[in-house]
């Protein structure tokens, strides 16, 4: 039996141990059946550009609930929000001055907790982001934090004498260039920002800090969020000794970030989760591409993250031996009992429209609901949105400003809605300009064999097949430039096909066509002749 064919038997038989049972759970599964967030699809909104309701040109929570018949019509099962929270929106957010508030821009708590409930009405669940690793330097704790080196929160960030040269007290990082260390006349001592230099590292080796954070949580959690899309979290423990990252840079994970002691404190953040009936979910951003790094972080009881997220394919070429050996090596890597996770798009990579060529949206779109696994769909790629080139001049992103190429407002532009000005996002000038051919890639208009009804047929399946949600996975050999693999359950077998070339490929397959991206083929077939690409599922 191969590796992944074992990994796979394994971890079915083991969702009837303890901690399976208690991961199951976890990720909202039902004894009759794995549901919910396991079988279903997460669809992630970048709040600023989903829907404006004030006409201020923002989008806002408002916003968000007056469009959740599309979501449901869509076919989704969780909704994942970029940050709402107070922010001087340095990073968009990601600096955050109040871990327990809604920023005026993006509504009020009761215009949350009126999403929430309409979500829960329309047994949909919603997934929160959580910024831990650090705050704006705002934040009163900070605030308080740089008043004076006797400040009872002095302790709550990071902060470290310089040099006898008065240079930084390391060599580390910022992740958005430059070093890693903001030096601070009023105290004389440096602080650290694994980010920008207003965006100060929280000191999660104080037990007040780890105390005050998992409150943040809790805040959440008491008013009925599902879960938490965790930023950066792997950065949260740092070396206690503050040493130099090695140069030239090792495969070792940097010892500016994802020290092996975040594991524990992993477990005391799953614990907190665990406190809720039933358990919430946690997603964590980790790029990591050591496989076997990566599924440490589902905890060797599974006690620690509900998932990674995997970020393999985002990062690769649309090329099918790349895809395939990554997604066998994820099947391989995931541990017995726990689940995996795919995503082709977010709010910081280039549209997948545009990373992989419009003509490959849909394959894309099959291969990512069709795996096995939870997939994130970013929102606007069921269109076929296209990255927006943004002229300086219209620029948003404060790290583009600041470092020129490395902007992301061009995969964060407006949802495209209808025909009407600013496509129904608006209507005020938007933040962002609406992506171009708009008048077309728009919801109102894509209908009939158009992108969107598409992904619509495709999450219909997967709801309809339980075996594309919850099945086995299996790859097997196909022409070049196929990706072809097999999803059973033991009851139901259906094979997907994905051919990632501009030319004709021939596959000896029979069966009867479920769907293909091509949306005109159906009924029994003793062999499969794929167009340019084409993706297909045929049950065996």
């Amino acid at each position: 039996m191969s590796r992944v064919a074992h990994a796979r038997t394994a971890t079915a038989d083991s969702w009837d141990s303890p901690e399976g049972r208690r991961y199951a759970e976890q990720l909202g599964l039902s004894e009759s059946g794995r549901v919910a967030l396991s079988a279903g699809v997460i669809y992630q909104i970048y709040p600023r550009s989903f829907q404006d309701s004030n006409g201020d040109g923002i989008g806002d929570l408002e916003g968000i609930r007056h469009r959740l018949d599309y979501l449901t019509d869509l076919g989704v099962d969780a909704v994942w929000l970029s940050p709402f929270y107070p922010s001087p929106m340095a990073d968009f957010g990601y600096d955050i001055s109040d871990y327990c508030e809604i920023d005026p821009m993006f509504g009020t708590l009761d215009d949350f907790d009126r999403l929430l409930s309409d979500l829960h009405d329309r047994d949909m669940k919603l997934i929160v982001d959580w910024v831990p690793n650090h705050t704006s330097d705002e934040h009163p704790w900070f605030v308080e934090s740089r008043s004076s080196r006797n400040s009872p929160k002095r302790d709550w960030y990071v902060w470290a004498d310089p040099k006898p040269d008065r240079s930084p007290p390391n060599n580390w990082e910022s992740q958005f260039g430059g070093g890693a260390w903001q030096w601070d006349d009023h105290t004389g001592q440096y602080y650290l920002h694994s980010f920008l230099a207003v965006q100060p590292d929280l000191n999660w080796r104080n037990p007040e800090v780890e105390a005050a954070m998992l409150d943040t949580l809790r805040f959440w959690l008491n008013r009925g969020v599902d879960g938490f899309r965790m930023d950066v979290v792997a950065f949260i423990m740092k070396d206690p000794d503050l040493r130099d990252d090695p140069e030239p840079p090792t495969d070792e994970p940097p010892r500016s970030r994802e020290h092996p002691d975040v594991h524990a404190m992993f477990r005391t953040i799953r614990a907190v989760l665990d406190e809720y009936d039933p358990p919430r979910f946690s997603i964590g951003e980790i790029y990591e591409p050591n496989w076997q790094r990566w599924a440490s972080y589902y905890g060797a009881n599974l006690d620690e993250l509900t998932m990674p997220f995997n970020f393999s394919l985002l990062h690769a070429p649309w090329n099918a031996r790349v895809f395939r050996s990554l997604i066998d090596a994820c099947e391989a890597a995931v541990p017995a009992g726990a689940w995996p996770n795919y995503v082709l798009g977010n709010h910081d990579k280039v549209r997948l429209a545009t990373r992989y060529g419009p003509t490959s949206v849909r394959a894309a779109g099959m291969l990512l609901l069709a795996l096995r696994g939870t997939p994130t769909l970013y929102y606007g790629d069921e269109l076929g949105i296209e990255q927006v080139d943004i002229p300086p001049e219209l620029q948003q992103d404060p790290w583009g400003r600041q470092m020129p190429g490395m902007g992301r407002d061009g995969c964060r532009t407006p949802m495209q809605w209808d025909t009407s000005p600013h496509s129904g996002f608006s209507t005020a000038m938007p933040w962002l300009p609406v992506a171009g051919g708009w008048q077309t890639r728009n919801v109102a208009t894509q209908s009939g064999t158009s992108t969107l009804a598409f992904y619509r047929g495709m999450l219909a399946l997967r709801s309809a097949t339980p075996v594309l949600a919850t099945g086995e996975y299996r790859s097997f050999d196909a022409p070049d430039d196929c990706l072809a693999f097999e999803r059973h359950d033991g009851t139901d077998r259906v094979a997907v096909v994905i051919n990632f070339s501009t030319e004709n490929r021939h596959v000896d397959l029979a069966g009867t066509v479920l769907l293909s991206t091509v949306l005109d083929r159906e009924g029994r077939v003793e062999h499969l002749d794929l167009r340019p690409s084409e993706g297909i599922v045929v049950r065996l």
